[in-house]
């Protein structure tokens, strides 16, 4: 028979069970102490987790903009001189107008980066350069090129990127002062 008792029993049991279950995945031993206040102390000082002494505080919200990727941001100072054509965060690409220098009026460049995922390495980026060649009657001939452009964009943004990284980590660093003595 069935009866509220046994019904409630049913609720925790699900809602224990959803609250395991959404855990996430768990993440990499290698760079966590095994010592509980130590992980403790790393986590909050690299600024995840909460902390008590903030909840009297007024903040505004946390919202994630195009300004808060890394990877993101790096571009777009690296191409900053060139007139963008069409720039999607959702979508994770940046294409630029076609850009000449002046120098060759016949010739002209245009960038689309790719973003592959968000994390600062050198396959996250996916960058392709176009050239444009026009003759006197107006006649362009379009290619893609490959080589030293590409390597040489793809090094500044990562570089920016692990700078905009490293800056971002030391902003959210806040020494943890625990009551038990971390090793």
């Amino acid at each position: 028979m069935f009866n509220f008792k046994n019904s409630a029993i049913f609720v925790f049991l699900g809602i224990a069970i959803f609250a395991l279950s959404s855990c996430g995945p768990p993440g990499d031993a290698r760079k966590y102490p095994p010592n509980p206040d130590a992980r403790v102390k790393k986590n909050l000082e690299e600024g995840r987790g909460f902390r008590l002494d903030n909840l009297g505080k007024k903040k505004g919200g946390d919202f994630m903009f195009a300004s808060a990727n890394e990877l993101w941001r790096a571009s777009l100072d690296t191409i900053d001189f060139m007139p963008l054509s069409s720039v999607n965060y959702s979508g994770g690409i940046i294409v630029t107008d076609w850009y000449s220098d002046g120098e060759s009026l016949n010739e002209s460049v245009k960038i689309s980066i790719r973003f592959l995922t968000n994390e600062v390495r050198t396959d996250a980026l996916d960058i392709k350069v176009f050239y444009k060649k026009c003759n006197q009657e107006l006649n362009c001939k379009i290619s893609q090129k490959t080589g030293s452009l590409v390597a040489e964009l793809k090094k500044e943004i990562l570089t920016k990127a692990a700078v905009y990284k490293k800056q971002k980590k030391e902003k959210n660093f806040k020494e943890y002062k625990g009551l038990g003595k971390v090793e």
